[in-house]
């Protein structure tokens, strides 16, 4: 088996774009995927009109960056965006709920509350003492920012 077609540009072009696509997974970010399609233009585009290698390489950056402008806030909001979504879905199941103290909570640390009949660590900006009902006011990942009833009056 001859691999002659492996001098071909247009088959270059196509493995360079096949390795900045996979490139894209190991590196997120979302750029370096359109260098990877800009090649594969290039690699049709050379296929087609067998341009010379100066204007592959003005084809393949013109069409990179291109595309890169015009497509990625697009794709990001569209795509990526989601767990910014699902975020806000969380914190609506948390925030301004109530839960119960399981063990005193000092000003500023960590203690247990129960809510939903599920355990979680809490932190409290004043004391709280066990058995006090709370209110869910915010959360940093799986830690429940607290507030007593008593100071939500004040």
């Amino acid at each position: 088996m001859s691999l002659e077609f492996l001098s071909n540009p247009a088959v270059i072009w196509f493995f360079i774009g096949l390795v900045l696509l996979l490139l894209e997974m190991a590196l997120p970010g979302l750029i370096v995927m359109f260098f990877g399609v800009g090649a594969w233009v290039t690699a049709l585009i050379t296929a087609i009109f067998h341009p010379g290698i100066n204007t592959q390489i003005i084809i393949f950056v013109i069409t990179s960056v291109i595309l890169l402008l015009l497509l990625r806030k697009y794709l990001k909001h569209n795509f990526f965006d989601k767990n910014k979504d699902m975020q806000d879905d969380l914190d609506e199941e948390f925030i301004g709920k109530f839960a119960m103290a399981e063990t005193d909570i000092e000003k500023d640390a960590e203690g247990k509350v129960t809510f939903n009949g599920t355990l979680w660590t809490a932190i409290a900006e004043s004391e709280i003492k066990k058995g006090e009902k709370v209110k869910i006011i915010g959360r940093d990942n799986i830690t429940l920012k607290i507030k007593s009833l008593k100071n939500l009056e004040e």
